[in-house]
């Protein structure tokens, strides 16, 4: 017999508001039910429509991103997640999610509990998940709270990552004062089936069973979607029973089982257990299919005594799938599921009543329309927008503000940028992730600009990244969320790949302040820009908002994943360190220009004369995609031994990296004369590629770029085997051994940490 459950309580309009709903809203819900929502009903809608789960504030810009293309396979937010055909029979499922509240107050867990989640959507569309990969931020590591958010959120990744068996190939870390307090936590995840395998997530047939499969349902994570849909403050600590609790070996335990039952047909659909719980599940699936559900909640198995429907419906215990099947099929579903020690209960049927009804004992606790509730009938905001402020401060910035370089400071300061957080290795980080379990890994962090993957059974690999420049974002949400997909699909090309697709994670400010969303505006715009441009379609992903704290919100940060092919990954995979003495170095630029002309929006800037301003680097995305072309071009003809792009730092910062990550290896390179010395080392305007090549294919390069919209490869120098020296115009301005580059790059963040 069920539990005896204690009296809910009287649902009223305060009640209503206490669980995050407005009254606008409280009201529709009262005028489409005609009536008091039970207690049940009033938990499902605050939790669906939060802005965690029903986008309500950000739906109408999204629908503006360019979502169609040849190669994808699934409607975006129809399924679990993207879904991108990339030959040879196979598809790619990827996407990134944030776990940025949960884990400001539970590092440890929060960014556990996200890897599991990203995982789960990969899986449930019958991908087995083969690399991930995460980007995270965080305030100034002089900061005790902050290093202790670091460790935990590193830990918490490495640690569940580690134990389910997917290596974390790739990622980012920025440190800047803005994400003080609140910390984001983008996890991606990266999977493979074959074509004629995947899974989806429609409930479409009356009579099919309903069956919820994988761990047991506890109190933890109620109200998670509310709570992730809030700013942080003060009082979020108390907020801890709203960060679930991941267990990854019984995920493993859940991948395996639920791949299974996918490749022997039981299964109909499927959906993870991510915000929300059942509740989302269910009823996302049945708006998704034009049907109901009808649910007994007294058949879930739970591990605590005495839950309620409120708490059933509303938890977001880790490791759950909701299934549907064929009748007759729960006995096999059964059979696999138990074979891998996990539960298969039917919970409930698909119904063609157009409700989700959920029953305790018999007696009916909640019945709603689930197009009201998940659907096309939930609140969509079109919120005021209004320039911020703060541009007319940050544009008026002018170049000569601050002293330029002396050619006797230039190795200080590049010792300097080598050794801030932003820059500096991320060895510590990835060290502490497993990056070759599977053995798929050819490339992995910190060898290329982006990791590179192999498809087992074809001669084909996977290019992946992630990016995002917050500052530029923050002096330019347009043209800074240009450069975050432009640099990632860069990134991509660098590394051998051709960039097919991608997927984003919008980490922004409140919506109810006109100047946050109005940057959120700028930069769904810039992504649109830019994702077209360069042919690369938004397959979905994931949006937070209400990330800010008491000292004020983030800088906009609308991290991009991306999705790169590579079509031969015997040959085509490049990294960023040198390869032989003597090779020709040259840097691939639009037109014949050389050098950028300011430090807008640099690390320069801000490590050297603490300032952020200016506007975003320069960026022209027909020149992008010139450059991304002719460099793509001449990785697939075989002659490029290294590259590497200009990015975070400059030109300066990128001939060092090249050296560091090279065995014994040094350069010496030339650059034109420049009006300002730091602009040319430091500056970090767009669309620039520095490659090497044998002496004997230079005459080659040149022939391959005649087709190439006016990309040009400026000689630079070669590769030797000494120091790192750098001549602009007449004056040498550089000469510095790889030690004395290696020492402050290796040594900043373990110093820091520890």
């Amino acid at each position: 017999m069920p539990d005896t459950l204690p009296q809910p309580p009287e649902v009223d309009r305060d009640l209503a508001l206490d669980h995050g709903l407005t009254d606008d809203e409280y009201d529709e819900i009262l005028d489409r039910l005609g009536r008091t929502p039970t207690f049940t009903e009033l938990g499902i809608y605050s939790v669906m429509w939060s802005e965690h789960c029903s986008y309500k504030n950000s739906t109408a810009l999204l629908k503006t991103l360019p979502t169609e293309g040849d190669q994808l396979l699934a409607e975006v937010g129809a399924e679990n997640a993207g879904l991108v055909d990339v030959g040879d029979g196979k598809a790619v499922a990827f996407k990134i999610e944030s776990h940025n509240h949960p884990s400001a107050v539970e590092p440890y867990e929060g960014a556990a509990t996200g890897v599991g989640g990203i995982h789960r959507d990969i899986f449930t569309m019958g991908a087995r998940p083969i690399c991930a990969l995460d980007s995270l931020r965080f305030g100034s590591l002089e900061e005790s709270r902050v290093r202790y958010l670091f460790d935990g959120v590193v830990r918490g990744i490495g640690d569940y990552g580690n134990s389910f068996g997917v290596p974390t190939v790739g990622g980012e870390v920025y440190f800047e004062d803005a994400y003080e307090g609140n910390p984001l936590v983008n996890a991606m995840s990266v999977g493979v089936v074959d074509t004629d395998q995947t899974a989806r997530a429609a409930a479409e047939t009356p009579g099919h069973h309903v069956i919820l499969v994988g761990a047991a349902t506890g109190r933890d994570g109620i109200h998670g979607a509310t709570f992730a849909s809030a700013e942080i403050d003060e009082d979020s600590e108390e907020d801890r029973p709203s960060v679930q609790v991941g267990d990854p070996f019984t995920e493993k335990l859940l991948l395996e089982a639920t791949l299974e039952a996918i490749r022997e047909g039981v299964v109909g659909s499927i959906q993870d257990m991510g915000a929300a719980g059942i509740t989302s599940s269910a009823f996302e699936m049945s708006a998704s299919g034009g049907t109901g559900m009808d649910l007994h909640l007294d058949r879930v198995p739970t591990r605590e005594t005495g839950m309620t429907p409120y708490e059933i419906m509303l938890s977001e215990s880790q490791e759950r799938m909701l299934v549907v099947c064929e009748p007759g099929d729960e006995e096999a579903l059964a059979e696999i599921y138990g074979k891998w020690d996990l539960n298969a209960q039917r919970i409930g049927t698909v119904t063609d009543t157009g409700r989700v009804r959920a029953y305790w004992d018999d007696e009916e606790v909640a019945t709603l329309d689930p197009a009201h509730v998940a659907g096309d009938d939930v609140p969509v905001y079109e919120r005021d927008t209004e320039r911020p402020a703060y541009l007319e401060e940050t544009r008026a910035f002018n170049t000569d503000d601050v002293p330029d370089l002396a050619p006797a400071e230039v190795e200080d300061t590049l010792t300097t940028l080598l050794g801030s957080p932003n820059i500096a290795s991320k060895r510590w980080v990835h060290e502490q992730y497993d990056t070759m379990v599977r053995t798929n890994t050819v490339v992995g962090p910190g060898a290329s600009d982006a990791a590179v993957v192999r498809l087992k059974g074809t001669g084909k690999g996977l290019a992946v990244k992630t990016d995002c420049n917050g500052r530029y974002v923050y002096l330019n949400p347009r043209r800074g969320a240009q450069i975050a997909v432009a640099e990632a699909a860069r990134n991509v090309t660098c590394a051998g790949g051709t960039p097919v697709a991608l997927t984003n994670c919008c980490n922004f400010g409140n919506p109810h302040n006109p100047e946050a969303y109005w940057a959120f505006a700028k930069a769904v715009e810039g992504m649109g820009d830019a994702g077209r441009a360069l042919d690369t379609p938004v397959t979905g992903g994931n949006v937070s908002l209400y990330n800010e704290h008491p000292e004020g919100a983030i800088f906009p940060t609308p991290t991009i994943g991306m999705l790169g092919v590579v079509d031969d990954i015997d040959t085509q995979p490049t990294a960023a360190a040198l390869q032989n003495e003597g090779d020709a170095l040259f840097l691939l630029t639009p037109r014949d220009w050389c050098h950028p002309e300011r430090t807008d929006g640099s690390e320069y800037l801000s490590t050297v004369h603490d300032r952020t301003a200016g506007d975003a680097p320069h960026l022209d995305l027909d020149e992008e995609v010139a450059v991304q072309s002719a460099t793509q071009a001449l990785i697939r003809e075989g002659l490029v031994q290294h590259a590497h792009d200009v990015s975070d730092g400059g030109l300066a910062v990128c001939l060092a990296e090249s050296v560091i990550h090279s065995d014994g290896l040094g350069l010496e390179a030339t650059l034109p004369a420049a009006d300002r010395l730091d602009a040319a080392l430091f500056g970090e305007a767009q669309s620039r590629v520095v490659v090497s090549v044998r002496p004997d294919d230079a005459p080659a390069l040149d022939a391959a770029l005649t087709d190439h919209n006016g990309v040009r490869a400026r000689r630079l120098g070669a590769v030797t085997t000494g120091p790192l020296r750098l001549t602009v115009g007449d004056e040498p301005v550089l000469d510095a051994s790889p030690a004395a580059l290696t020492a402050p790059y290796e040594a900043a963040l373990p110093d820091a940490v520890t």
